[in-house]
């Protein structure tokens, strides 16, 4: 017998008691042994009374459960940086193996969390922090582990995929579906961390240092959210065969490699295209596999407690047979972070310039001073003395497009520049 210590019983930590109790004789017989959860550390002790749960499972401290000799595993579903790291260390220093679905801790401190496992011997199991219920890490690390990756692209925030849906089947604004996420329950009160695509940031962090076997924190990631994004982007999208998607994207070339979250072109034929409302996909490059991509729902109760659940189930089958696994890190290799400078794109450009003879050739003329060179040019409505063109680049360096637009916003002639938005063809 296995047995489970427990530590927040909040939304997923809810979804793990259901799901121990709801599949319990499956979940042992594919275990090897029966799982048992013991003890559950929540503050307010009617969520665990709602569940069903007897008031003396209800721990008053950590040390009821880290303490306990007949528990095994503990299961970290707190959130946060802290105290979520010092209960898992002091897990781990006591024999405690762990299970987690913090994205903010390993994103942030997953290093020095492996590595206190490795000193005392017990499995790390994080399968819940990335993609919910898509067994992503598991493919990475496993399934995928004769693969040189070269590249991970990811949907990894049901929320900001929502709201993009939303705004390319009813040509909506931002503010108005987000207001509506919100009261669907999709969207936080504050989705700063979704829609400014810190969420998705953290959890490409995780896959890239897993895909290319060197260490990539939060910090190292390229982040811009999705507040700038209209309607009208949306359209013109459309019309120029694409979708407007919050990409996470790790690329790896000559042992360099790039960690970045933004909003992107994608051709429409690409499966990621497809991927709609509060789904969740991960597309991976391997030299082997060649292309795949990981569909389902990224968050949720009951997917989320899933994967955290498979990870008590592969930590039991480990100790029923009398031996660690420990599946930790990874980043043996300490590869050469690019920064965005270096990055090659083609790019959407949306602006407002002067309507009058002679603008055109002034913006062609800064873009050719700056090596971006223009693939096409579209004027598409006129107010005023204003008119409204769309430019696409042939690919060139970020580093380079970012010096032209810094002439651009300095121009008379240039009243706004409205949206940069890279063009990802590379992911077909």
């Amino acid at each position: 017998m296995v047995r489970v210590g427990l530590l927040g019983c909040g939304t997923v930590g809810s979804g793990v008691v259901k799901l121990l109790e709801q599949n319990h004789e499956l979940i042992s017989r594919r275990s090897g042994c029966p799982i048992v959860l013991k003890k559950v550390l929540e503050r307010d002790a009617a969520k665990c009374l709602a569940l069903g749960l007897p008031l003396n499972m209800v721990a008053g401290s950590l040390d009821e459960i880290v303490d306990d000799p007949e528990i095994d595993i503990v299961v970290e579903l707190i959130g946060g940086e802290e105290p979520a790291f010092t209960y898992i260390t002091t897990a781990m220093q006591k024999g405690k193996h762990v299970v987690t679905a913090n994205k903010d801790l390993i994103a942030i401190r997953g290093k020095e969390l492996f590595e206190i496992a490795g000193e005392n011997n017990v499995d790390f199991y994080f399968e819940a922090s990335v993609a919910g219920g898509i067994p992503v890490i598991y493919a990475l690390k496993q399934a995928l582990a004769a693969n040189n990756i070269k590249a991970v692209v990811g949907i990894l925030n049901g929320t900001t995929n929502y709201i993009l849906t939303k705004m390319s089947q009813e040509g909506q604004d931002f503010k108005e579906v987000l207001a509506q996420a919100q009261e669907l329950g999709y969207a936080e009160s504050d989705p700063t961390a979704d829609v400014e695509g810190l969420d998705a940031a953290r959890k490409i962090a995780i896959l890239s240092s897993i895909a290319f076997n060197s260490r990539l924190t939060l910090s190292d990631v390229h982040v811009e959210g999705i507040t700038g994004i209209t309607a009208s982007d949306i359209e013109y999208a459309r019309e120029l065969g694409y979708s407007v998607k919050l990409l996470a994207i790790a690329t790896e070339e000559d042992g360099q490699m790039q960690a970045r979250v933004h909003p992107a072109f994608i051709p429409k034929n690409h499966p990621l295209a497809a991927v709609n409302d509060v789904y969740n996909a991960v597309f991976i490059q391997g030299d082997a596999v060649g292309d795949i991509m990981l569909y389902g729902r990224g968050a949720g109760q009951m997917p989320t407690a899933s994967a955290v659940v498979g990870d008590i189930i592969e930590i039991s089958r480990n100790l029923s047979q009398n031996y660690v696994t420990r599946l930790g890190c990874t980043c043996y290799e300490d590869k050469k972070i690019l920064n965005m400078g270096q990055l090659s794109s083609q790019f959407y450009i949306r602006l407002l310039v002067n309507d009058r003879p002679g603008v055109l050739a002034g913006i062609a003329g800064v873009f050719g001073n700056n090596n971006v060179s223009i693939a096409a040019v579209v004027q598409k409505t006129s107010t005023g003395d204003q008119a409204e063109l769309i430019m696409i680049t042939h690919r060139v360096l970020e580093s380079d497009l970012q010096d032209a637009l810094t002439v651009l916003r300095g121009m008379s002639i240039v009243g706004e520049i409205g949206s940069v938005i890279r063009v990802e063809e590379f992911v077909r």
